[in-house]
């Protein structure tokens, strides 16, 4: 009987240290180290955190991104205007010619005549694309009024052929 005492203590001693080394296990988790951490924890420290940090990121890398843009538009509109097509030719201009007074277009230049007459001068052909009906006005050729009309080849003029002659403009023109 006392062998069977025996080995009943030794086993209940086996099963007790079995017990304490783990709960001296389960009492060492959660740590620094250790990397069982609770869904609490997730939710409540490290998720708002990540959050938090990617706004952040995320803000600074608009700024970023903005200012590299505006950057860019302001070197655009720097070429457009040193290339004589910047904000100011977006618009028409009224230009008023008075009889035999030329108007020197650019390529690209449109224009519309609103009062008075006038002739294109091209010594080649066309000399003006009227953009309204989609025909051509030649040297010589008298302008309709109220037609859009569009020079696409250097070296078109328009000549006052009345007294006032007044001409909506968009595009590269000079004075002759």
């Amino acid at each position: 009987m006392k062998g069977k005492k025996n080995w009943n203590v030794r086993i209940t001693a086996l099963a007790l240290a079995g017990v304490c080394l783990g709960a001296g296990s389960v009492l060492a988790a959660g740590g620094k180290s250790d990397p069982l951490v609770t869904l609490s924890y997730l939710e409540e420290m490290v998720i708002p955190a990540i959050l938090d940090q990617v706004k952040s990121d995320t803000a600074q890398t608009q700024k970023e991104l903005e200012s590299k843009f505006q950057t860019q538009v302001d070197t655009y509109k720097q070429q457009l205007q040193q290339s004589g097509t910047g904000d100011d030719q977006a618009t028409y201009t009224l230009v008023t010619l008075t009889q035999g007074q030329q108007l020197k277009l650019g390529v690209g230049c449109e224009l519309m005549l609103r009062v008075g007459s006038a002739t294109v001068k091209a010594a080649t052909a066309p000399g003006l694309i009227d953009v309204t009906t989609g025909g051509e006005r030649n040297n010589g050729a008298a302008l309709e009024k109220n037609h859009l009309y569009m020079a696409t080849i250097a070296d078109r003029t328009v000549t006052a052929t009345a007294g006032t002659v007044k001409l909506l403009v968009r595009g590269s023109f000079t004075l002759g």
